[in-house]
């Protein structure tokens, strides 16, 4: 069992900066990927980022790539997302998410789910 607990959300302006945290406890991490989805009010969850913990290889959401870096500090069982330059269409609830073996872009196929942190961007 691994527990996530999602926190660094807030209430910014478009092109300002956010870091998202993701804490990882229990059985250990070590063979798990993780990501971050999210989820804006009246869609869809979707994809943003995803990092193994083995050789540290990443993915990105097109809508995302170039703006949020996906890093992981394997010490500590955290992942963290660098949300920069901010849209308001970034507004969203963003969880964490873990799953054994390598990152894939479907949620549904992540075992562990944080509980979700609010992004707001204003315009």
């Amino acid at each position: 069992q691994v527990q996530l607990v999602e926190s660094g959300g807030g209430l910014v302006q478009a092109g300002d900066s956010l870091r998202l945290s993701c804490a990882a406890s229990g059985r250990t991490a070590s063979s798990y990927a993780m990501a971050w989805f999210r989820q804006a009010p009246g869609k869809e969850r979707e994809f943003v980022a995803a990092i193994n913990w083995s050789d540290n290889l990443t993915s990105y959401a097109d809508s995302v790539k170039g703006r949020f870096t996906i890093s992981r500090d394997n010490a500590k069982n955290a992942v963290f997302l660098q949300m920069n330059s901010l849209k308001p269409e970034d507004t969203a609830i963003y969880y964490c998410a873990a799953r054994r073996g390598p990152w894939v872009l479907r949620g549904n196929e992540y075992d562990y789910w944080g509980q979700g942190t609010q992004v707001t961007v204003s315009s």
